[in-house]
Parts: C-alpha cells; sequence; structure tokens
C-alpha cells in the first residue's frame, strides 16, 4: 500500500485543529481540580478511549448513515466545511473557549470523563463532522487507515496534553493559549473553505478544483 503523504498530513492537521488537544490542556485541570494524580490519569484515560470509541462508530458508519437518509457525501462536504469554518470563527473570536468553559461549569459530577470531556469536548460536532469527511474523501482500506491512524495519533497527542497539562497551562499561560486557538483558527478556515471547494467540485461547480 502506497501511503498519500499529502492526504496523511491533510487528515492529521484537520483532526488536530477541530479536536485542539491544547485548548483542550486547561479545561482538563479545571474539570479535575482537587483530584489526585491517579484520578485525573483515570480520567484522562476513560475520557480519551471513550472519544475514539465514538469517532471509530462515525469514521466506520458515518456514510451508511448518511446514505441511508439520503445525504449525499459532496452535500456532506459542503455542509461539513460550513460547520467547520463557523468553528474557525469561534476560534478566532475566543467564542469557542468561552462556550467550552461554560460546559465545563455545567457539569457537577466527580467524573466528567464522559461528559463533557468525552461528549462534546472531544469527539464534538467538529470532529464527528471531520472524521466523515476525511473518509469520504478517500474511500477504500488505504483511506480509511490514513484517517483512523491520523485521527489516533491526535487522540494520543490528547492524552499526552491531558496528563501534562498542569505544566503545559502554565508555560503557555492564557496568553499563549490565546494565540495558539488563533492561529489553528486561521488554519481551519483554509481547511474548510477547501472542503466546501470540493464538495462544489463534485457538483459540477468550481471545475478543476476538485
Amino acid at each position: 500500500m502506497i501511503v498519500d503523504t499529502a492526504f496523511l498530513i491533510t487528515a492529521f492537521v484537520t483532526m488536530f485543529v477541530v479536536i485542539d488537544p491544547i485548548g483542550l490542556a486547561p479545561l482538563f485541570v479545571a474539570l479535575t481540580h482537587g483530584m489526585s494524580d491517579e484520578a485525573r490519569r483515570r480520567i484522562a484515560l476513560r475520557a480519551t478511549l471513550i472519544a475514539v470509541i465514538i469517532l471509530l462508530a462515525f469514521a466506520t458508519f458515518g456514510e451508511a448513515l448518511l446514505t441511508f437518509i439520503g445525504i449525499s457525501m459532496p452535500a456532506f462536504r459542503v455542509a461539513g466545511g460550513v460547520l467547520l469554518f463557523l468553528t474557525a470563527l469561534d476560534m478566532l473570536f475566543e467564542r469557542r473557549t468561552k462556550r467550552r468553559e461554560d460546559r465545563s461549569e455545567e457539569d457537577d459530577s466527580d467524573d466528567p470523563s464522559v461528559f463533557p470531556l468525552a461528549i462534546p469536548l472531544i469527539a464534538g460536532p467538529g470532529s464527528i463532522a471531520s472524521v466523515i469527511l476525511l473518509m469520504g474523501q478517500r474511500p477504500g482500506l488505504e483511506g480509511a487507515v490514513m484517517v483512523l491512524g491520523a485521527t489516533g495519533l491526535v487522540m494520543l497527542i490528547v492524552l499526552a496534553f491531558f496528563l501534562i497539562s498542569g505544566p503545559v497551562g502554565r508555560a503557555l499561560g492564557k496568553t499563549g493559549i490565546t494565540v495558539v486557538t488563533r492561529l489553528l483558527g486561521m488554519l481551519l478556515a483554509a481547511l474548510s473553505v477547501q472542503f466546501v471547494l470540493d464538495g462544489l467540485a463534485a457538483f459540477g461547480f468550481a471545475p478543476g478544483m476538485g
């Protein structure tokens, strides 16, 4: 199997930007404040594992579900691209961070691994749409291996950031996290436009851009 390096990089960057491990780290610190190191490790592992299962399920059955309800892949590309563009705007204007913090504050349970960490902070609408879009871009075993491999690598980075979230949050500071989030938002905006162009090209619009 010949690996398409460009697509592999695109898949990794897309999932990394959408999930945003760096932005999740301070939220993990807030949600696990006052807990022991052992409890934090358990929550980090459980949240990551649950998110992986959710994303794997949508990567495997997402396109079949769309077909079942009568939504074509090009139409989903356009819709997914618009959704990701709105997410990018939220990142650029810090609305996404505020919304994530609000979700964190709404959770009163002692174990935030399922909600809000796994759902919707890690496996949310953006990451679910992204994994379905990427699987649709490269059908077949080769594409599936690359998308799932890139997603798995991002999830390992998420887990690593959770485990070292305290020092990372202190090192970057609020300003550092804001700068990184806005840079990732600009990158995501460009990627979302590309998804829309690919969808339009599949419909016969914007020839030569598919």
